[in-house]
Formats: C-alpha cells, sequence, structure tokens
C-alpha cells in the first residue's frame, strides 16, 4: 500500500495548505488580469507572489527554483522529509519531479542579456540550471536526498504521473519514500507560445461553460511525501494512457482520458459510482471540455451522487504542475470536507453534472485528472486510509 505522508502546494491561492484553505473558504480567486513585465497579452494569470528574500544558490538561480524553495518552506515539508532520511537513510528515499517549462524563464533572461560576443553573460552560465531536471536537481540537493532522482516531462500530466512512477518504485522496494512534486513558472515563452495556439482566454477561464474561451496560465510548485507508512491519505490507484492523437489537440472521442480513468479505477477495484469527487482537468478550452466531458458522461451512472468540478479558475492551468495541483485539491477535499465549485463558470453545458459554488461534504474516495499535449493522460485515486 502506499499513503500520502505529508503534503504541501504553493500556488496563486496563497502560500501553503493554509493559504489554499483560507483562499477556498473566503470563495477568492487567484487570477488576476495580466500584469508581466514586457507581455502585452490580453489574459489573466494566477501569479505566485515570492517573497524577495526567498533565495537559491547563484548556479541553481531561476524565478522556477526560487518557487520550488518557496514551496519547500511550507507546512514543514521540509522537516518531514529530514525525519523519513533519518528513518530510512538518504540512499533509501527517492524522488520524481514533473515539470514541463523547468527554468525556462532563466534561460529567456539568458538571451536577453547576451555578452557582446553573443555568449551567456558569466551570471548565466549555469547548466545545472538551463536543462529539463533543473528542478528535481534543486530539491534533491536542497532534501538531502541520495536516493533515485527521476523526471517527468510529459506536459500537463506531469505532476501527476510522478505519484504513478512513485508507486511502482514503492512497490518494488527501490525505496522506502519518495518525495513527488511538480513546478513550472511563468515567463514569456509559455504565455505567448499559447496566444500563438489561440488557447489563451482574455477573461479568467470558465472551464465547461457554453461561451468559454480557452485557458487562464498560472504557476505552483507543490509535493508530497508518499511510502508505505499508513497515514490517513491513500493513494489507490493511478491510471495512464497516451493517445498520441495530435501535438497539441485531445483525441476527438476521449480515447486516451477514457482509457487513464477506466485503467485508474480498475486498480481500484472501483467504478465511477464509487467515487465521491472527480476534479476534472477543465482548462476551459473547447476541446479539453467538450471530451473530457463526454468521457465523464458516459462513464457516470444516471442519477448518481458524483460530485464533479473543475478547479482552473482557482489557480490557473499551471502546466507541468497541474498534476500536484489537482491532486493537492483533491486531497484536501478528503481531508477537510470542502469541495471547490468550478470558479468563474455560472452555467455548464448539458451532459455533466458539474458543481459551480463550492459545497461541504464527507468525502471517502476522489479521482483527479491530468490530461496533457501529445495524448499524456494521468487519472489518481485518492481514499481515506
Amino acid at each position: 500500500m502506499v499513503f500520502v505522508n505529508q503534503l504541501t502546494l504553493t500556488s496563486a491561492l496563497g502560500a501553503g495548505l493554509s493559504g489554499l484553505r483560507s483562499s477556498l473558504a473566503g470563495n477568492r480567486s487567484g487570477l488576476a488580469p495580466a500584469a508581466w513585465p514586457d507581455c502585452d497579452v490580453p489574459c489573466y494569470l494566477g501569479v505566485v507572489d515570492i517573497p524577495a528574500e526567498v533565495t537559491v544558490p547563484a548556479e541553481h538561480e531561476s524565478r522556477n527554483n526560487r518557487l520550488v524553495e518557496y514551496a519547500l518552506q511550507q507546512d514543514d515539508f521540509a522537516g518531514s522529509v529530514a525525519a523519513a532520511v533519518q528513518r530510512y537513510g538518504a540512499q533509501r528515499v527517492g524522488l520524481v519531479m514533473g515539470t514541463s517549462t523547468s527554468s525556462i524563464d532563466r534561460t529567456e533572461q539568458a538571451y536577453r542579456q547576451l555578452a557582446a560576443d553573443d555568449t551567456f553573460a558569466p551570471a548565466y552560465v549555469q547548466p545545472r540550471t538551463h536543462n529539463p531536471h533543473a528542478p528535481g536537481d534543486y530539491a534533491a540537493q536542497r532534501l538531502g536526498l541520495q536516493g533515485p532522482c527521476m523526471t517527468v516531462s510529459a506536459a500537463c500530466a506531469s505532476s501527476a504521473k510522478v505519484f504513478a512512477a512513485a508507486a511502482r518504485w514503492l512497490r518494488q522496494e527501490l525505496v522506502d519514500a519518495v518525495v513527488v512534486g511538480g513546478a513550472d513558472t511563468l515567463c514569456l515563452s509559455v504565455i505567448y507560445g499559447f496566444h500563438s495556439l489561440q488557447l489563451v482566454s482574455p477573461q479568467p477561464c470558465k472551464p465547461f461553460a457554453p461561451d468559454r474561451q480557452g485557458i487562464s496560465l498560472g504557476e505552483a510548485a507543490g509535493f508530497a511525501l508518499l511510502s508505505r507508512e499508513t497515514s490517513d491519505i491513500r493513494l489507490l490507484a493511478a491510471g495512464e494512457s497516451c493517445d498520441a492523437h495530435h501535438m497539441s489537440s485531445a483525441h476527438p472521442e476521449g480515447l486516451g482520458a477514457r482509457l487513464s480513468m477506466q485503467r485508474a479505477l480498475q486498480q481500484a477495484g472501483l467504478t465511477l459510482a464509487d467515487i465521491n469527487y472527480v476534479n476534472l482537468h477543465g482548462t476551459g478550452t473547447r476541446a479539453n471540455d467538450e471530451t473530457e466531458g463526454k468521457v465523464c458522461a458516459a462513464l457516470t451512472d444516471a442519477g448518481g451522487s458524483t460530485l464533479f468540478s473543475a478547479t482552473k479558475g482557482w489557480t490557473g492551468h499551471t502546466l507541468g504542475a497541474a498534476g500536484i495541483v489537482e491532486a493537492a485539491l483533491s486531497i484536501n477535499a478528503l481531508q477537510t470536507g470542502l469541495v471547490p465549485g468550478t470558479m468563474h463558470t455560472d452555467r455548464c453545458e448539458p451532459g455533466l453534472p458539474l458543481l459551480l459554488e463550492n459545497t461541504s461534504r464527507t468525502l471517502n474516495t476522489v479521482l483527479s485528472n491530468s490530461f496533457g499535449f501529445g495524448g499524456n493522460n494521468c487519472s489518481l485515486v485518492f481514499a481515506r486510509a
């Protein structure tokens, strides 16, 4: 069995679980009109206010790594990991990190401030930062981990798939504990890249609304500590698939999404009717919401009591960190009974019983969907232990 022993999330909703819970309880979205330097794209962003005193060593300097550091300081997460290292040994604690942008923000800065001979200025010569493994490398060093360390870069499913990888390591007894996490920050490459695909909404995103116009981008970093040691939350299952239908569009019938959900439910020995709450990927784009809605509607029993909501109207779409954000919101609902509504959506397309407002409900099982570009899909099932 695999249990979640500790959890933390820092996003536009606030630092740590206390910030998350305060914003949810106060019905406060983390989205605000764009105020990103040198950006003229009309949009709303979920930006994390990283305090100036949060720093990292020069060789690791980037906004992404500073957000990782800020997240690790919350909820005594680093302390919990230190206790696991003390208990099991540094070589028996692994790390799996999900990211899609890594430290592109720092690489952007490097190219915008090239030296006279078109080389990187000395401050930007950072081989440990200008690569996809940068946040995982920093987190492992920061936490003093000597076990296996791996980066998953599978678009917006990245930091959901880390749970699947960690569960395999634990079941194979390669390690005794695993830190899983995800981190992505905003930069011009991200904002203009999605704008070029005509996917960015000029208004706060409205998942599953008939008049939805696209995504609102955000940034976040979150971590969980998994082990075989019993706690109040258990990872029951992780279903994965890759339909490889298109580089940036979901399969029109949602075949990959359906397969990941079915695999997770089968592994957990459940049906969707047994799930109390589903955290939908719900990006606010025409294609994602239409296909995900079809899949969930097809798997849902008529008159069932399963709650569905999409939470990107709270945090923005945090790309490679979306999986850990969605998992954290799902686990938080299990722990507190506060089920988040679909922020900014006042009505939804027919076929899916979408929860629009926050509600309180005692939950025993939740399912979290994370679907990414290239047909990368992952569904996680968590339950009260």
